[in-house]
């Protein structure tokens, strides 16, 4: 990597919704999610998509939210900003379970 270049921080996190979820509910998951980055400072930047893999292999896994942050410090705070809290205890309701990985980009 050159040394003008700044290595970022990407926090992943995937959804697998209950099966009962209806359509409302993912919408205004992804829709909250959306908005964090305009809500909590040090994002960087914040992406969100849907498995379209053909493998298979996704686990029930079905939505992806990607977001950057500069520092372990700034993921931190945003972990723990009332607005990210917030948005967390939206998702009992709907969501199955999580899987949330972070690294550093090389």
């Amino acid at each position: 990597m050159p040394a003008t270049q700044s290595r970022v921080l990407r926090h992943v996190v995937l959804f697998a919704f209950k099966s009962d979820a209806q359509a409302a509910q993912v919408d205004a998951v992804v829709a909250g999610f959306a908005a964090l980055p305009e809500l909590i400072p040090g994002i960087q930047s914040y992406e969100c998509g849907t498995n379209v893999s053909p493998e298979g292999l996704n686990d029930g896994f079905t939505h992806c939210f990607t977001l950057t942050f500069a520092s372990n410090e700034a993921r931190d705070a945003y972990l723990e900003h009332p607005e990210h809290q917030r948005f967390v205890g939206t998702l009992g309701e709907c969501l199955e379970r999580s899987l949330v990985i972070d690294y550093w980009v090389s």
